[in-house]
């Protein structure tokens, strides 16, 4: 029959098992088999970097992306789950770097490109095991044993297509354009990749004296954040329509120009006067000294530089209105250079170092670096101070300041981009790089994201919609190693490009005999004849971005267009997505790109984006806080179902989820113990009767009132689990089903409890078995795709035991479809009320002191609305409260005491010196009386010693309470009176119910089967001596005999309401 049920907490234990057996019979691989030819559900899998440990945020998204994909397969839906691996790019680069003890680019050339991306390829690999022990461990189905690897030549041939396309399009081509760049990883970024590494930092800015060729004395004052850019600086740029005010600084006398609205806040009234006001267009020209003579020097450039220019992108937030202009570290600069034919002088290295030639500035860095191993800073020596710096900034100002050139210095806090992979700080450089021209099609863009079911709706036109309405071309190539190479061959004679579109193509133009892996440095030598001018064409030797790679996982997995055409078309564009919130900048936005770039569509219809998962505290984890949670320390004590259920119902998937163990283990307590123990005592007692339900019809069966409610509440949650999973809501879906989890437990068993207990299958427990039965086996399927585990080993126990030919696995079954006819709206509305004014009553007992298992002789219930309660409903109260009679009031004017005190400020005006009177007054009065009369605009008469007094509500504190002899609670337009007049009778069964109960502890205690009969011995005193003689619950304990005396077996002494019991229990 049934398997005896574990009734422990050790749901991880179990899980084991389950995962085991789900294994051994592959049913995932069935689940997959059984629905081919069923409605197609695309999914795509965004693929991790498996060179990195999976953490709990991992285990959110991987719990998140199943749900819907089991829900659709149980909807006899095909979902095909395919892994993927995203194995190029910076982060394996970083990782092979630091293994081998590596510092920078120069390090890797003197290795050999080949065994580095040897290395590379091992690396990958690394926590793979990790990877697929954790998503197994979770429940997480995916097809890991035939991933997508975005290194694999078929992956990358697939790329190699799409940009051929995208440059058929006119949409690749090479710039020399002001990129951000890491010197620490010798590359440049994308938008989408710097829009992930903002950090808020401290920097020192600086004013700066810029003299006047043909002036002693006079100098141009401009503001930089950047003071490392200084000896680069070939201009300055106005605004054309802003005023500017020469000044004369009266303590010193020198003359400075700047804003006139930017004075106050460098010069303090009285220490300056102004001279001339003219505008930002009669200056453009004016020539002005170079701080430093370098970059002549270096580059001896010819164009015309060191003057004034005019741009309107000058403001006048900040500085002097003045700006600097070096157009090779920013893009504002280097239009202006172009527009003015400025040279680009760039005086620091690919390192980001300054250049030899730049004097005591050579080879100091421009942005700060951190020690591979330590962590800490690294300084280099300033040859003029003999001082430790961080970087040249600082040499810089030292400079400055002795060669009288610096006014001021200021430490500013703003939004500063690192590098997303090393944290290292970006420089913005003048850079020849190979872009995708986004902006072509940022219209088509816009419309594709605003055809998204974006979950929150807000992503839509917030975060994606407006990164998406600035959005710039993206750089796309990486001057790195690891990576898919850029498919692009240049004439080394006239410049002419030509974009390999597949391996194919590659060995038919170069000549290739055999196989050739796409990878550098197998094609750095490759070359072909230029069709426009037969010279030689050689691969440019940059890769691409490596995000191009992800993105293109929706063609890329297939090798498509090469082959699986119609598997592709099948899963194009997927149905649903889900990641966490920074893909809105990576993933999600290669992804967008790429598909409309080829395609003209997004490529995916739904998307829940995910927030992060910080501490219980609400802060972020990181292992400098040391609040970093292992995500097999929860795993292996509350188990995967457990932190499954906590995910979905803790919050939206898509708001900061606050994590801890602890939350878990009262998640877990609240619905998965409070399910599984009405799991086992139906096991239990089902066992103990030989229940079979393959002998019972639910739709034979005499149906009790609460059976029919029972049965409407599931039918109405299975529709409404239905449809909202439909329409993804998860977590409203989940604390549904954990609310009537919780009703099913502590209202539909508990009231009917007794119906199990009777010996027999009798016609009445063969409906509370069925129906218990039928509720238990609904939830195994739907709950199914939120706690699988424990899903199916309720469906083994209760389903596979009876029915050997139900499908082998709940996951393997249909999602259950809900019987509208057992939907009962108003029996549901009717036992809410029930279920409320039970409620109520406990709370009036409790406030009132009196027991459970004292009964009282009525209750009252006073309601807003009509309480159409019927018989059997009624009964359910009275049973659950133990109270003899039910009845209604139309007020509660009868259940309540009134106690009444003047109020001082009203009444001190009319009675003065008489509050004293009466106020003793009030206290002695009939309060009922007083307040009835002042209710609704009326009034009560006092004579105060000849002096009559009008009393209105307004002149009196009204204190209620309950009227002597009653206790109540209220809620809601619902109040429950308890009539707590005991007779003796009533405490006689009190004694006698108080009796059961602790008989009852006594049997656990002792270790007895529920079946088993007891005789029971007893010396007592009062009441409890009385119930003891009567036995009249003999019954309910299993007692063949209740006897005064004592005997061999389990003995206590009891207090039953303050009567003293000794009581011993005998297996009989």
């Amino acid at each position: 029959m049934y398997q005896k049920v574990d009734p422990s907490m050790n749901f991880a234990g179990r899980e084991k098992d389950t995962e085991a057996f789900w294994n051994e019979n592959h049913i995932f691989e069935k689940s997959m088999q059984e629905r081919e030819g069923g409605e197609e559900f695309s999914f795509y899998d965004g693929p991790p970097t498996a060179n990195g440990k999976p953490h709990i945020g991992h285990i959110l998204t991987r719990v998140i992306k199943d749900i819907i994909p089991r829900y659709k397969t149980m909807k006899g839906c095909h979902v095909l789950r395919k892994a993927g691996w995203d194995t190029h790019g910076l982060p394996v680069e970083l990782e092979v770097e630091k293994t081998l003890g590596f510092n920078n680019k120069q390090d890797i050339e003197n290795y050999g490109i080949e065994p580095f991306i040897k290395k590379c390829k091992e690396s990958v690999w690394k926590y793979t095991d990790e990877w697929k022990k954790m998503s197994d461990r979770v429940g997480y189905w995916c097809d890991m044993d035939h991933p997508y690897v975005t290194y694999h030549d078929d992956y990358i041939e697939s790329e190699w297509w799409a940009l051929k396309e995208i440059h058929k399009k006119g949409l690749l081509y090479k710039g020399h354009k002001i990129v951000p760049y890491c010197p620490r990883c010798g590359t440049a970024l994308s938008s989408h990749e710097v829009a992930q590494g903002y950090k808020d930092v401290k920097v020192v800015t600086c004013f700066v004296k810029f003299r006047l060729t043909e002036r002693e004395n006079t100098y141009f004052l401009a503001w930089t954040t950047t003071p490392w850019t200084l000896p680069s600086n070939v201009a300055l740029c106005m605004h054309p329509d802003y005023d500017y005010a020469e000044i004369e600084f009266l303590p010193g006398g020198e003359r400075y120009i700047l804003a006139e609205a930017l004075i106050p806040n460098l010069f303090k009234e009285g220490e300056y006067k102004v001279l001339s006001v003219k505008k930002g267009s009669e200056y453009e020209y004016t020539p002005y000294e170079p701080l430093y003579p370098f970059g002549k020097e270096i580059f001896r450039y010819r164009e015309k530089s060191h003057y004034i220019t005019n741009d309107t992108y000058v403001t006048l937030t900040d500085g002097t209105g003045i700006v600097h202009i070096a157009p090779a570290f920013g893009e504002d600069d280097h239009k202006v250079g172009v527009h003015y034919g400025l040279p680009v002088v760039n005086l620091v290295d690919d390192g980001g170092k300054m250049l030899a030639g730049c004097g005591r500035f050579a080879g100091m860095p421009v942005v700060e670096f951190h020690d591979e191993v330590t962590k800490e800073p690294v300084t280099v020596t300033d040859p003029a101070t003999g001082e430790k710096i961080r970087t040249a900034d600082a040499a810089v100002l030292d400079d400055l300041k002795k060669r009288g050139l610096l006014l001021k210095k200021q430490e500013l806090v703003h939004s500063y981009p690192f590098c997303w992979r090393c944290d290292t700080p970006l420089i913005y450089y003048a850079r020849s790089s190979w872009f995708v021209k986004v902006t072509a099609v940022k219209d088509r863009l816009i419309a594709a994201n605003r055809s998204v079911n974006w979950m929150p709706e807000t992503i839509k036109e917030g975060r994606m919609g407006n990164f998406l309405e600035n959005v710039i071309d993206w750089g796309l190539s990486r001057n790195r190693y690891w990576g898919t190479p850029l498919p692009v061959w240049e004439c080394e004679e006239c410049g002419e490009i030509h974009v390999m579109g597949s391996k194919a193509e590659l060995k038919e133009r170069c000549r290739v005999e055999g196989d050739i892996e796409l990878h550098r440095p197998y094609l750095d030598d490759l070359t072909c004849e230029c069709p426009k001018c037969k010279g030689r064409m050689r691969r440019v030797p940059e890769v691409i971005d490596c995000w191009f790679d992800s993105g293109s996982m929706p063609f890329a997995q297939y090798h498509y267009p090469f082959e699986n055409k119609a598997l592709f078309d099948e899963t194009f564009p997927a149905d649903f997505i889900s990641e966490a919130i920074d893909q809105t900048r990576g993933w999600f936005y290669t992804l967008l790109v790429i598909s409309t770039l080829l395609f003209d569509r997004a490529p995916f219809k739904n998307c829940i984006v995910l927030g992060h998962v910080n501490d219980k505290e609400g802060r972020k984890m990181s292992k400098h806080i040391g609040n970093v949670v292992d995500p097999w320390s929860v795993l292996d004590k509350q188990g995967a179902d457990a932190v499954r259920w906590y995910f979905y119902t803790a919050s939206a998937p898509w708001i900061p989820t606050r994590f801890d163990a602890s939350l878990v283990s009262e998640t877990q307590r609240k619905f998965m113990g409070t399910l599984w123990n009405t799991y086992a005592f139906f096991t239990t007692y089902a066992e103990i009767d030989g229940y079979d339900p393959s002998k019972y019809d639910l739709k034979n069966c005499k149906l009790s009132l609460t059976d029919r409610w029972i049965l409407s509440k599931l039918n109405t949650l299975v529709k409404n689990t239905d449809e909202g999973l439909a329409r993804y809501e998860i977590t409203e879906t989940a604390r549904a089903i954990q609310d009537f989890v919780d009703i099913l437990s502590n209202w539909y068993v508990r009231v009917g409890r007794e119906r199990y207990w009777g010996e027999g299958l009798t016609e009445d427990k063969i409906a509370a078995d069925t129906t218990l039965y039928t509720v238990l086996t609904t939830l195994a399927r739907l709950i199914a795709p939120y706690t699988p585990f424990m899903a199916e080993q309720m469906y083994q126990n209760l389903v596979r035991n009876f029915y050997p030919d139900a499908p082998e696995s709940v996951h393997l079954d249909r999602y259950p479809v809900a019987d509208e006819s057992y939907i009962d709206e108003k029996l549901e509305a009717d036992m809410e009320l029930t279920e409320k004014i039970t409620v109520l009553g406990r709370s009036a007992r409790n406030a009132g002191n009196l027991k459970i298992r004292q009964p009282l002789s009525a209750l009252y219930v006073v309601s807003d609305k009509p309480v159409g309660l019927d018989d059997e409903m009624k009964g359910i109260v009275l049973s659950e409260l133990n109270v003899k009679e039910f009845r209604t009031a139309a007020d509660a004017d009868r259940f309540v005491s009134y106690t009444v005190k003047p109020q001082l400020k009203t009444l001190g005006r009319k009675c003065g010196k008489k509050i004293p009177q009466l106020t003793k007054f009030l206290a002695a009065c009939d309060a009922r009386e007083v307040v009835n009369a002042v209710r609704n605009g009326g009034s009560y008469k006092v004579d105060l010693d000849g002096e009559v007094v009008e009393l209105l509500e307004e002149d009196l504190q009204i204190f209620t309470g309950s009227a002597a002899g009653y206790v109540n609670a209220a809620d809601g337009g619902v109040s429950v009176y308890l009539d707590t007049a005991l007779t003796e009778d009533l405490l006689d069964e009190g004694a006698e119910r108080e009796l059961v109960s602790k008989i009852q502890t006594m049997r656990k205690e002792a270790g007895f089967e529920v079946t088993d009969k007891i005789r029971v011995y007893y010396s007592a005193e009062g009441r409890a001596e009385k119930a003891l003689r009567r036995a009249r619950f003999a019954g309910d304990v299993l007692a063949l005999s209740v006897t005064e005396g004592s005997a061999e077996g389990y003995t206590k002494e009891l207090d039953i309401n303050g009567d003293r019991v000794t009581v011993t229990v005998v297996k009989a």
